[in-house]
């Protein structure tokens, strides 16, 4: 019976260490964050649909803020809003709201995007 114990013992610590969730940057600090020639469809449409559009589209619509298009957007792109939020800047409401900020990798390209003239790609 103890043996048994120990076993069971053994076999769970084994699967809790087996979930540890960090993040892509701590995890793989030397994998590279590609910042040219960013796509709005392939990169900062993917990044907004995944960490912007349940509060921010167009049924939800959280703070009058719709990012469900690339015309949305683009409106708080040329305000300066999108980018403020996003790097948490003073002044700016910080997005995503009580969430862990955007990998930075994720702020560079998009800010990348946004200085190639936020082409609609």
């Amino acid at each position: 019976m103890i043996r048994l114990k120990a076993v069971f013992v053994s076999a769970c610590l084994i699967i809790i260490s087996g979930c540890y969730y960090g993040n892509e940057e701590d995890l793989f600090p030397d994998s590279g964050c590609v910042t040219e020639n960013v796509s709005f469809d392939t990169v900062v449409k993917k990044i907004i649909d995944t960490n912007c559009i349940v509060c921010h589209s167009a049924g939800a619509n959280l703070g009058n803020v719709n990012l469900s298009s690339y015309d949305n957007v683009k409106v708080y792109v040329n305000n300066g809003k999108l980018l403020g939020a996003i790097r948490r800047e003073p002044g700016f409401s910080p997005m995503p709201q009580n969430a862990a900020p955007l990998r930075s990798c994720d702020i560079d390209r998009i800010a990348s995007w946004i200085t190639a003239g936020s082409p609609n790609n």
